[in-house]
């Protein structure tokens, strides 16, 4: 599956998460996630930067960059920015590499894979069916059985949509940026209201969904968090068990070990 990669070590490896909005850069020894950083996708020449920078921690014999993007025009022009520069092999979920999970999806389904490796990494991490929320550009709620097996779930708008799309539908709602829930109960001007709705659209959205996978699943699953507004939206919600930053880039690492230990295997 890796070319140039054995099972005589430990791996170390470069993963890159190409978002909607940002990308996302860690470097992996083994299953230690050594560091971790993002640029917007507005700027190619910082996304290669922080690659280029991601090689120089690499070390060993057996050493990877592999690349997960719902944004291919985006990693395309990454690719281009950092031709000549890079020394470990280049790998790409969707064209050198599957991610290695079970679905239980319509034969017609393209889940994106930003969603099957959080829920990869999510389930690696509770041994156990949970619910993995991913709170970015869009927000998605997803299961994984308690067999680790991806059975689907929500995409909504995420929460900067949401105040983007009042803004550009009303007029006289301003446009705002994300920011934390107002303390008192009531919104005292527009803003803190346009902040209030969306923040428990969210939250509310979140409840109903994981409740009714719940429900579908006959047992209460705990629910793992990701994504840039995670903190903000969900750090003091009581069905929220974990919020893991980086949970996409740690299911590029267990899907590489798990698709070194089948290759290892035959």
């Amino acid at each position: 599956m890796f070319d140039s990669v054995d099972n005589t070590g430990a791996l170390s490896l470069l993963g890159v998460v190409v978002g909607n909005t940002n990308t996302r850069v860690g470097v992996f020894q083994g299953k230690e996630l050594l560091s971790s950083s993002r640029a917007p996708n507005s700027s190619i020449d910082e996304i290669a930067a922080l690659i280029r920078g991601g090689q120089g921690q690499l070390s060993g014999e057996q050493t990877a960059i592999v690349v997960a993007s719902d944004n291919d025009p985006v990693l395309d022009a990454v690719l281009t920015a950092v031709r000549g520069s890079l020394e470990a092999e280049v790998y790409r979920f969707g064209q050198d590499l599957e991610v290695p999970i079970e679905r239980a999806l319509l034969p017609d389904a393209t889940p994106g894979r930003d969603r099957l490796l959080n829920a990869l990494a999510a389930f690696d991490l509770m041994q156990q069916a949970c619910c993995v929320i991913d709170t970015g550009t869009a927000i998605t709620v997803d299961f994984v059985d308690g067999e680790g097996v991806f059975q689907g779930g929500a995409i909504a708008p995420g929460a900067s949509m949401m105040l983007h799309a009042m803004h550009e539908g009303a007029e006289a709602l301003p446009q705002l940026e994300l920011q934390r829930v107002p303390d008192n109960a009531f919104g005292k001007n527009t803003a803190e209201s346009m902040m209030l709705g969306t923040h428990f659209a969210v939250r509310g959205m979140v409840r109903a969904l994981v409740e009714r996978f719940a429900i579908a699943y006959d047992a209460f699953p705990p629910v793992v968090a990701t994504g840039t507004d995670a903190p903000l939206l969900l750090e003091d919600d009581e069905i929220v068990d974990r919020i893991v930053p980086d949970l996409t880039l740690r299911g590029i690492e267990v899907a590489c070990r798990r698709l070194l230990d089948h290759d290892s295997d035959g």
